[in-house]
């Protein structure tokens, strides 16, 4: 029986240890590559990927971090032969008595086989072969060499592998200077590094940090005296990313990377265009907006892009706090975007033979059934197509959409970048689409650029760890768009827009041209306006679409823009609009005409 019992156990080893994996290979750090996002100026933005610090040797950390790492993890590690046998029996019991699995008899060697070596997955094959691992690691290696793996290999919260890369990613200094808290805060994220982590939780990381320093008394390595004034000493964490500018962003640029290049292995930068100067004054203005006069209001969330009139963009606000809600409501959203969209319809009258000087009769209208209004309710009788366009008054825009044909208005919106879904309605000339707040902004640039289409970009080069340049912008676009002259018929009516019409509240004392967009019950509130320097557009609303508190986009999004734009130029010469090189300086400006009294038409 004796015989047949170890031909028995060997014929199970053997079934169990031949498709074993290699373990020279698994040895071998394998990892996802670090994407380092940055802004112009080389400030980091975003770190994506998995980090690995550089290996560290036992001796050259403080003794806290492992005996930490010991009395959590293996109190008997330099005892036992990989089993712990002890622990089993002690966990099983546990176990038995609660009645499910409150404990782990697992050792440090254990760990070792399992994370370095097997899948995670929870079948009894896979906890043989950790056995057998656990037995080789043991037999092959010094119990010193084992530890040292461990240390450089476990996984301990944001992305970090090794204490190294933890210390660095948490406390901004190497492992070889952590404190006795620091450690045990350390040696803490080893039962549950994504929950435990002081970015992710910092009062459960504080709570299951007392508990480490806890088990270090209970193990003898530390005394009371000296577990309280470890417990006493503050922790200064690095930066965890939340608090970082420009998250909406990073993420929006981090989706692109794989078309333009594949990392594989390789650690990548990535320089965008991002001005961060410009992106913290946009999260600062809108925070302060959102926080005061929007709070009132009713407005929960807002959304700004801004971006050369190349279509570099140089700063974007997704939404009020990133660690909220990443969701994008610079990129991501579609909203209805009101006279925001009127341009494409003005313009589109412009390519059929109108000008600015064109008259129109503001007066009910019908197109079959429906009957559009005009926002503010009434008629101005005769006006010309530059003063229906300042005053956003909708009785025209139907006219000139319906003179142009719809057809065109569409073709106009796509040929300047919009790919939203355009169905060429009757409504379509009060904007009644959904479009994204940076394709919207990145539609106006062709006006503050000559004509020129464009296409938003982020990325401006991808270049790996030693320098090499892996992927650089050359430039690209759909080329001209809209004609010379058609570019200064539409600034000299934007222009208008923001000195005597709808826009009046975004008025600069320097050339600037824009557009104010309501939809319909107070829902979305836009103002989307340029300098010869900049193109930006801003949103504002709630994510549930609950109505604003009568919120126009001639309200707080022209105040936004305005407030955004003037700190953006200072120290930017001004510079006047494409084919308004000999129209007087707006600063000087006149106090409107006779129709801004009449008030605005956005619908």
């Amino acid at each position: 029986m004796a015989v047949w019992g170890i031909v028995g156990l060997g014929a199970m080893v053997a079934w169990y240890a031949y498709d074993l994996p290699d373990v020279d290979r698994a040895l071998a750090a394998s990892r996802r590559p670090t994407v380092t996002i940055v802004a112009a100026d080389g400030s980091v933005l975003a770190k994506l990927g998995d980090l690995y610090g550089t290996p560290v040797r036992l001796e050259d950390l403080p003794p806290a971090l492992p005996q930490a790492v010991l009395a959590t993890e293996d109190r008997r590690f330099y005892s036992h032969f990989g089993l712990d046998v002890i622990g089993l029996a002690r966990a099983a019991f546990a176990n038995l008595r609660a009645g499910a699995i409150v404990q782990g008899g697992s050792t440090i060697t254990q760990q070792v086989a399992k994370n370095l070596f097997l899948t995670p997955r929870r079948t009894l094959k896979r906890k043989i072969q950790e056995l057998l691992l656990a037995l080789w690691l043991e037999h092959r290696f010094a119990k010193t060499q084992i530890l040292t793996v461990y240390l450089n290999r476990v996984y301990l919260g944001a992305g970090a592998f090794g204490v190294e890369a933890a210390a660095r990613r948490y406390f901004a200094k190497s492992a070889r200077h952590v404190s006795t808290y620091e450690a045990a805060m350390l040696a803490g994220l080893l039962k549950a590094p994504s929950r435990d982590n002081p970015f992710a939780n910092p009062r459960r990381a504080a709570k299951r940090t007392a508990q480490v320093l806890a088990n270090m008394v209970a193990a003898g390595y530390l005394s009371p005296a000296r577990a309280r004034a470890a417990k006493a000493r503050k922790v200064r964490l690095a930066g965890s990313g939340k608090g970082r500018m420009g998250r909406h962003f990073a993420d929006w640029v981090v989706e692109q990377v794989a078309s333009y290049v594949s990392p594989g292995d390789r650690d990548i930068t990535v320089t965008t265009t991002l001005d961060a100067r410009l992106q913290r004054l946009a999260e600062a203005r809108i925070g302060t907006l959102l926080g005061g006069a929007g709070r009132a209001a009713g407005v929960s969330q807002a959304a700004l892009v801004a971006m050369a009139p190349d279509g570099a963009v140089r700063a974007m606000v997704g939404g009020r706090d990133y660690g909220l809600s990443q969701f994008n409501r610079a990129t991501q959203a579609l909203r209805q975007p009101g006279s925001a969209f009127k341009p494409f319809v003005f313009l589109a009258g412009l390519e059929a033979g109108l000008v600015p000087e064109s008259p129109f009769t503001d007066a009910p209208v019908a197109v079959g059934d429906w009957r559009p209004r005009n926002f503010g309710g009434g008629y101005r009788g005769r006006v010309t197509l530059g003063q229906a366009l300042a005053q956003s008054i909708n009785t025209v825009a139907v006219k000139v959409a319906e003179r142009a044909g719809r057809d065109r208005v569409v073709d106009v919106a796509r040929r300047l970048g919009l790919t939203a879904r355009l169905k060429p309605t009757p409504s379509l000339a009060l904007g009644a689409a959904e479009v994204s707040l940076i394709e919207l902004t990145a539609a106006y640039a062709p006006f503050a650029n000559g004509g020129i289409g464009i296409w938003a970009y982020g990325i401006e080069a991808i270049r790996d760890t030693g320098g090499r340049v892996l992927y650089a912008r050359a430039g690209s676009g759909p080329g001209r768009v809209v004609k010379p002259g058609h570019v200064a018929a539409m600034n000299a009516m934007l222009s208008d827009a923001i000195t005597s019409g709808t826009g009046r509240a975004a008025r600069l004392s320097r050339p600037v041209a824009g557009k104010t967009g309501t939809s319909q019950n107070f829902r979305d509130a836009w103002f989307v306006g340029y300098s010869a320097h900049l193109v930006t557009g801003v949103w504002m609303g709630n994510d549930d679409g609950r109505p604003m508190r009568k919120v126009t986009g001639g309200g707080l999004p022209a105040r936004l823009w305005k407030d955004f734009m003037s700190a953006a130029h200072q120290r930017v010469p001004a510079r006047p609009l494409p084919g308004l090189e000999s129209r007087p300086d707006p600063g000087q400006g006149l106090p409107g005409s006779p129709l801004s009294d009449l008030g605005g038409g956005e619908g």
